[in-house]
């Protein structure tokens, strides 16, 4: 692999070396090449310069998951700042986050009626609208609009290795969302380890159904795959029903998803073995959250795959540890060994632990952002001897596979008493009627918290409360046993298919 340190050099690269090969595909389309590819990034950093755009200039995009917002991603990124936003906020979460970024410009689908739009005009951001031309491939499109102004602007032409390609919020699910900018050298720096963890080359094919305004769709499904100039298969996002028939079509090599979607994949493959063995995978990757490890052996022995767990967060451009593959070690329930950034684990006060020693997991290494954006308090807590603070907990082994044991937010506080959620999914997730669990803290008003369970059963199961926690007491301590738990259909997930466990006792009405 040619080293690059921006999104425009890695596409020349492919489109120079590989011209023919396909950079992007979809369900009944046709194949866009990485020559076409690569034309269509002159272009539209062209237009968007026409227009009154350049380097750092911040341009939200408002698109469906589409291979247009995968092509517009990497263009708008190549001569500008790319903000990919959730189509599905309403009118205040756009403003909020439009006016936050500061944004120059918006994209959006010609013809698309969101409140996006609106929200744009009150706040004098220019609108841009995209016209897809699939005829001319997947992905391939132009942009009109309305020209900033009519100022001949200074910061035209590609962007630059420290520019920032791409600007996204944290979460924020106990506090305002942070601004994490990541330049080129960050986001290359990623998508250059994630295909060298995963040995991907030119013929892998991956089936693209992660959200594209989403960190781990973006990196790992879009930038991953074009770092090698291999082929991306783009799906109009999840869907469970269509997944197998997708599979037919694109005979993928791979996909990446988070862990719910990949039990909702499970949960329907008995009746879809003839395509699953007539399209071997050469692996399945799973990052955004802990898979419990009673699935991964579920997934593997019905894909004949490995599937290769990973550790990421938006700070660290996605992937900061992974799972190798095969023939080298793979530990269930590890997260694997650092795949990019150095990893340590630390204490309150800064001092680097020895193994087997439970700490605050740190990183340090170029997919690391920089900083997070006019936000010194939030730096001065995150960044500590050039070690990037993760939020999260573990401990490394003497071979330096990482174990998580919960984000410290996370961490269940039960009169001083530290339970760790992911400990107890694992302990219910044995329960055979079990197929989905997501542990969390709920309000009691001596203890401060104690620790209740969302619990999906398998299809055609039943339980009571009184037998799962029985079950749950030959395992685990007393006081980590379940107060409460809540038998659903379904557990309520954030936007990009992730369980989330802050603020789950409120969602669903557990108070003190």
């Amino acid at each position: 692999m040619k080293k690059f340190t921006t999104l425009s050099e890695m596409i020349a690269i492919h489109a120079k070396d590989t011209p023919a090969a396909i950079a992007i595909t979809a369900p009944s389309a046709k194949p866009l090449t990485y020559l076409a590819l690569n034309v269509l990034v002159e272009n539209t950093v062209s237009a968007l310069n026409k227009l009154g755009v350049g380097r750092g200039d911040r341009v939200g995009i408002v698109l469906p998951n589409c291979p247009e917002m995968a092509t517009a991603f990497v263009a708008i990124a190549s001569g500008c700042t790319a903000a990919p936003l959730n189509m599905a906020y309403r009118a205040d979460e756009f403003e909020f986050y439009l006016g936050d970024l500061k944004a120059k410009a918006l994209v959006v689908a010609s013809g698309s009626d969101t409140p996006a739009r609106a929200v744009a005009a009150k706040l004098g951001i220019a609108i841009f609208e995209l016209t897809p031309h699939p005829e001319n491939g997947a992905g391939c499109f132009t942009l009109t609009g309305a020209a900033h102004s009519g100022k001949q602007i200074t910061n035209g032409g590609l962007a630059q290795t420290d520019d920032v390609a791409l600007i996204l919020h944290t979460s924020g699910t106990t506090s305002r969302p942070k601004i994490v900018p990541l330049t080129h050298r960050n986001v290359c720096a990623s998508a250059r380890n994630i295909s060298a963890t995963l040995k991907l080359k030119q013929e892998d094919r991956e089936l693209h159904v992660m959200p594209l305004f989403h960190i781990h769709g973006l990196i790992a499904g879009v930038l991953a795959p074009m770092a090698v100039g291999s082929q991306i298969f783009c799906t109009p996002g999840f869907n469970a029903l269509k997944f197998f028939g997708w599979m037919k079509e694109c005979k993928p090599t791979w996909y990446t998803a988070v862990p719910t979607m990949h039990q909702t994949i499970l949960s329907r493959a008995a009746g879809n073995m003839d395509v699953i063995e007539s399209n071997s995978l050469r692996f399945l990757r799973s990052s955004s959250s802990s898979m419990p490890t009673q699935v991964i052996a579920e997934l593997e022995k019905v894909f004949n795959a490995p599937l290769i767990e990973s550790y990421g967060m938006t700070e660290a451009a996605h992937q900061m540890a992974s799972n190798p593959l095969p023939p080298a070690k793979r530990i269930p329930g590890s997260v694997g060994i650092a795949a990019g950034p150095e990893i340590a684990i630390m204490d309150n006060d800064g001092k680097l632990l020895g193994s087997g020693v439970i700490g605050e997991v740190v990183i340090r290494g170029e997919n690391v952002t920089p900083g997070y954006e006019n936000n010194p308090k939030a730096n001065a807590e995150a960044f500590i001897n050039g070690w990037f603070r993760t939020g999260d907990q573990g401990s490394l082994t003497g071979d330096g596979y990482l174990t998580l044991t919960g984000r410290l937010k996370e961490i269940i506080n039960r009169g001083g008493e530290k339970i760790s959620p992911l400990e107890v999914d694992e302990v219910l997730m044995h329960h055979p009627a079990v197929m989905q669990v997501v542990t969390f803290a709920m309000p009691h008003e001596k203890l401060g918290e104690d620790v209740a369970a969302a619990v999906v059963l398998r299809e055609g199961q039943s339980l009571t409360e009184r037998e799962l926690r029985d079950f749950a007491a030959t395992k685990l301590a007393d006081f980590k046993v379940p107060r409460k738990i809540l038998f659903m259909a379904e557990i309520p997930k954030g936007a990009t298919g992730k369980l989330q466990r802050i603020g789950l006792a409120a969602k669903l009405g557990l108070g003190a």
